[in-house]
């Protein structure tokens, strides 16, 4: 099974819209499935300073032996390397792990209120402008933040990576991402793992011949919502891949989006404690 992934253009990325996410995967067996999912036909892989896995995930973009302009690597910034020096030092570090000579997304992990905005953003513009990145964007930047950083870039930012699927509702963040040209970014797209329980995404799986995963998955990108999940297994790599060949009504589309409620939201760490999420 080989699978051709469709893309979103965003602020002149063309990001595809299902990618793999490799939290928490380590040694041998990240850099095994970050090539079984590229052998698959992915062609988006995720990865961060803070996962230490950047150099297992280079390790599997190359045992895939796909074309290095094939693929979209995004890698992100951990908050406590963004000041000005320090942001640019990280990057090199992140693509010498990585041993690529540019990633295609390069990203702001979480805001950090101790070092001004206007400080980080034009350091990650000046990484761009460096040629060690080809597109830049941010993560788990509320709609204020996003406000704020499109303002202060001087380059298009073109994402956001939130926490996004259908149990918490992200609807102002994915305003405001449209607005300015940008798209949404999911991670934890199935609520890790609690969308594979939930009954009317089985229901609706059923009428399709999908699973509640696939039904989930859908629901996000046939909003144009990117989706990165994590896996370590290759089951489910063509699980959460096989899902451009159906199509959500509108009907079972608003069913869904009405599994949103004020706790869904499975990620919030410290760095998110004084924010206020949207």
């Amino acid at each position: 099974m080989s699978i051709a992934v469709p893309t979103v253009e965003a602020n002149g990325a063309k990001i595809p819209l299902i990618g793999l996410g490799t939290w928490e995967l380590r040694g041998r067996a990240c850099a095994r499935v970050v090539e079984q999912a590229l052998r698959l036909g992915y062609r988006h892989i995720d990865t961060a300073e803070l996962y230490e896995n950047e150099r297992e995930v280079g390790d599997g973009i190359r045992a895939a032996a796909v074309k290095r302009g094939d693929i979209f690597v995004t890698t992100k910034i951990w908050p406590s390397h963004f000041a000005p020096r320090e942001l640019e030092r990280a990057a090199r570090d992140c693509l010498a792990r990585l041993r690529l000579s540019e990633v295609d997304l390069l990203l702001l992990h979480w805001p950090n209120p101790q070092i001004p905005l206007s400080e980080t953003i034009g350091a990650l513009c000046e990484v761009k402008r460096e040629g060690l990145a080809r597109h830049i964007g941010i993560s788990n930047f509320t709609v204020a933040l996003i406000e704020e950083a499109v303002k202060l870039s001087t380059v298009p930012l073109v994402c956001d990576q939130v926490e996004c699927h259908p149990f918490l509702d992200q609807s102002k963040v994915i305003a405001a991402c449209d607005k300015h040209g940008m798209a949404v970014v999911a991670y934890s797209p199935i609520a890790r793992g609690d969308a594979r329980g939930n009954e009317l995404l089985r229901r609706i799986g059923v009428a399709h011949n999908k699973t509640a995963v696939q039904v989930c998955l859908r629901f996000l990108v046939q909003q144009h919502i990117v989706v990165i999940p994590r896996t370590s297994k290759l089951e489910r790599l063509s699980e959460n891949a096989a899902i451009c060949d159906f199509e959500l009504d509108q009907q079972e589309m608003i069913e869904i989006a009405a599994l949103a409620h004020p706790g869904g939201r499975v990620v919030d760490w410290a760095y998110s404690g004084r924010m206020k999420w949207d």
